[in-house]
């Protein structure tokens, strides 16, 4: 019985307030959305992992259409955001992830992986 209760004590996690499903593990780090402290707010936006060498951080890649009304077309455009990975998402190269806005957590990083699609 101890063990069970111990078990619901360790799948602790927070509601962020998103319509999105919580990772299946568990982690101990301080600025994941679901495990530690970190309010997310804002922008929700979505893209394709392009680089996950860095510790901690990945980089994402979005993909838009830009109205050009000169010529009344579209052009595809890409923007590229640092967005922090906790442990329990697993982002690796080419994964689709969401990811949210959050506070500055550092000179360049303030989004959070929130979801891996897979």
């Amino acid at each position: 019985m101890a063990d069970k209760v111990k078990k619901a004590a360790d799948k602790k996690e927070n509601d962020i307030g998103l319509d999105v499903q919580p990772p299946a593990e568990s982690c101990k780090d301080e600025k994941c959305p679901w495990h530690g402290t970190l309010p997310v707010r804002g922008t929700q936006l979505s893209g394709t992992v392009v680089s996950a060498k860095m510790q901690g951080t990945v980089v994402v890649e979005r993909e838009y259409l830009k109205y050009l009304p000169k010529y009344e077309r579209y052009e595809k455009r890409t923007s590229k955001y640092l967005a922090h990975a906790p442990p329990c998402m697993q982002a690796k190269a080419g994964d689709e992830v969401g990811i949210m806005e959050c506070r500055p957590l550092s000179k360049r990083v303030s989004f959070v992986v929130v979801e891996n699609k897979k």
